[in-house]
């Protein structure tokens, strides 16, 4: 019998699992309760069986990029040095 390190396979081009909640904590290295405040700001959610959550990593990365606090304080600090 193969070890299960031996059956791994490789996904298909653009094919990604569903993240679940601890996973994306671990993912991107926060808190339960960052991850509850990321929802109620918006960040997108898919429904999974039960009251369970999951969370599709590609439209996570893109409401990121949309809203990531840092990019704003970098935006206001490059249009400084921009204007000076």
């Amino acid at each position: 019998m193969p070890k299960k390190t031996e059956r791994l396979a490789v996904l298909p081009a653009g094919l990604l699992p569903l993240l679940t909640q601890q996973q994306l904590e671990t993912y991107y290295s926060v808190s339960t309760w960052q991850i509850t405040k990321w929802i109620g700001e918006g960040m997108p959610v898919t429904p999974f069986a039960g009251r369970q959550r999951r969370f599709d990593l590609v439209e996570v990365a893109a409401w990121m990029a949309e809203n990531d606090p840092e990019s704003d304080e970098l935006s206001s600090r490059e249009l400084a040095v921009a204007s000076a």
